[in-house]
Order: C-alpha cells, then structure tokens, then sequence
C-alpha cells in the first residue's frame, strides 16, 4: 500500500461558481491523456498543498481562488507513480470567470457524463451523491 512520505504531493482545486464546476480535458502528452480533470498540479518545495491549489488553478485557468476547505486527502497509486493527492473546495475570486482552455465551466448535474481519472472518481461521486452547489456558499 503506498504511503504519502513516498508520494508525490498534488494539490487540485474543486471550484464551483454559479452552480457550475471547473473541469478541462488532459492534453495527449501527459499521464492519464483523455481523462477530464479539476485543475491542479504538484506542491512544490516549501509550499502548502492549498497554496499550490491555487497556483495551479491561476497558472492552468487563468483564473483566480481562494481555499474554503480540504474535500478529501488520500494517496494513490498509479503506474506511473504515487500521488499524495489533496483535493480542495475553492471559490472563484471577483475577477474575471472566463477559464484558459481547455477548462471550462460544467452544469454540477452533467458530471456523471466525463471520464475522470481513476484517483478523482471518489471525490466526483462525492460531488454528484452528496454535494450540491448551494452548500458550498460559506
């Protein structure tokens, strides 16, 4: 079973805004090509898991958040590797709502429709059972 000292540490940034969540499709020449995804990416040195959420998300989307709080925390083991991956709940900042492709915008009911990759599968069906864009409003 791996273990998160061993792990790469990834951040991901859950955003709903205007009941809607941000998703993009992974490009061809990256692990996991084909899946959708949250945008996110690995904690660098020195940085906090939620500080690199956001990172992520500015660098990926262009788009600016905050963290309200940790969805889940878990490791994982792909073929490629070990990820220590930490999923956060973000809001949108009052910016600009118009994300860098390939992330868009999806309706929360439309989720169960996209392929995500076998790590993020939990936190979605977290998302699609349990979750609903109204209990995200702090």
């Amino acid at each position: 079973m791996p273990t998160a000292e061993f792990a790469t540490p990834i951040a991901i940034a859950v955003i709903e805004h205007e009941g809607r969540v941000l998703i993009g499709l992974r490009p061809a020449e990256k692990p996991l090509a084909g899946f959708w995804e949250f945008p996110g990416g690995k904690v660098l040195p020195g940085e906090s898991p939620a500080a690199a959420a956001m990172r992520e998300c500015r660098e990926e989307t262009g788009l600016l958040v905050e963290v309200i709080g940790l969805l889940e925390e878990f490791v994982y083991a792909y073929q490629h590797g070990d990820l220590h991956l930490h999923f956060f709940r973000c809001r949108l900042q009052p910016t600009s709502s118009l994300p860098s492709p390939p992330f868009e915008w999806m309706p929360w009911e439309r989720l169960s429709e996209f392929e995500f990759p076998p790590a993020n599968r939990p936190v979605v069906e977290k998302l699609i059972l349990g979750m609903t864009h109204d209990s995200w409003h702090c």
